[in-house]
């Protein structure tokens, strides 16, 4: 038995009395297959992997007993919910590394769902929004959840839209508006701490890096000439410098995404990791005392949070108009006299 298993049967079998505050707080940030209600009430979700033996689905109920305790099931191969993956065990109990890579998860997880959730509430928002607008007209002063929702929309357009977009700020507005509620939506969401809230999408790196990619092709493919010259050939300076700088410069194309991919994620699931840890002070010190210090605080950094899940949309779709707008931007230089 390898030292990960170990390590990880050593945690299994600490005395119930003991309270695990890392794995505690990773299993509330990480993606599932199953989504915690209270107690050992649990909605489980139906676990697709595809493996070189061809397709399999099954319940995530099949990876627990009714205990609630992880368990080998027996597919195509005998699969163990580890760390929130599915991985292939060997008949000891350690993971079969070889195998587990030919395994493919493509499983509706708690974040999936979480996501399929926030769809939906755009649906039900905009659709309600534009029947609105239908039906007093877009002169009349809005009114109920229209009113909330109008002051933002203007704030992106005027905010993130037209100073970095200019005049062509409406031809990428739906996707400015959308990406930005998205990820709000979704921010919100991971706030609440009962379903259908609770998920942390924003906090998954695959989820941050899906949208930097919309933004990264729609950059690249909008991309005017002047754009690309400036990447490979900047005008108004030597042979020699313009070699050395190219590489920089093309670079920088996949920097920009990156660094999207990374703000968000990292700023996101430092603020559950904080919010976490506050509670948990709770059910280690075990003390009045501990909930009297810990439950202000926890209150305060979950309004902060409140305040950073608007900014990190806001400033994803703001640096998204900024990469745009340069991407678009036509440059009329003039040869340097020196």
């Amino acid at each position: 038995m390898n030292q990960a298993t170990e390590q990880h049967n050593n945690t299994d079998q600490k005395e119930e009395g003991d309270f695990d505050v890392a794995g505690t707080i990773l299993n509330h940030i990480r993606d599932d297959h199953s989504w915690h209600l209270w107690g050992h009430t649990s909605i489980h979700l139906p676990v697709i992997l595809k493996t070189d033996k061809g397709f399999e689905a099954f319940s995530s109920s099949r990876l627990s007993d009714e205990h609630h305790q992880l368990v080998v099931y027996n597919g195509n191969y005998p699969y163990k919910q580890v760390d929130g993956k599915i991985k292939v065990m060997n008949a000891d109990g350690s993971i079969n590394k070889e195998a587990s890579k030919k395994v493919f998860d493509i499983s509706i997880t708690k974040n999936v769902v979480s996501m399929y959730i926030t769809v939906f509430l755009l649906i039900i928002i905009f659709l309600g929004v534009a029947k609105a607008y239908k039906k007093t007209g877009v002169t009349s002063a809005p009114k109920g959840f229209q009113s909330f929702i109008e002051p933002v929309i203007i704030f992106i357009r005027d905010e993130v839209g037209k100073p970095y977009l200019g005049h062509q700020a409406p031809r990428f507005m739906p996707f400015l508006l959308t990406i930005f509620f998205f990820i709000w939506i979704n921010n919100l969401l991971g706030l609440v701490p009962f379903f259908p809230g609770g998920a942390n999408v924003s906090g998954n790196i695959a989820f941050t890096l899906t949208l930097a990619l919309f933004t990264f092709v729609i950059v690249n493919v909008n991309g005017k000439k002047d754009y690309w010259k400036h990447i490979f050939w900047m005008p108004g300076l030597s042979t020699g410098m313009k070699i050395f700088l190219m590489p920089i410069e093309l670079l920088g194309v996949f920097i920009k995404p990156i660094s999207l991919t990374i703000r968000l994620f990292a700023n996101m699931t430092a603020g559950h990791i904080l919010v976490l840890s506050l509670i948990s002070l709770v059910f280690i010190f075990k003390a009045v005392s501990a909930s009297a210090m810990a439950v202000p605080f926890t209150v305060f950094i979950s309004v902060i949070e409140l305040l950073v899940g608007f900014i990190q949309a806001f400033i994803f779709a703001m640096l998204s108009a900024l990469y745009i707008g340069m991407a678009i931007e036509e440059h009329h230089e003039q040869e340097l006299v020196l």
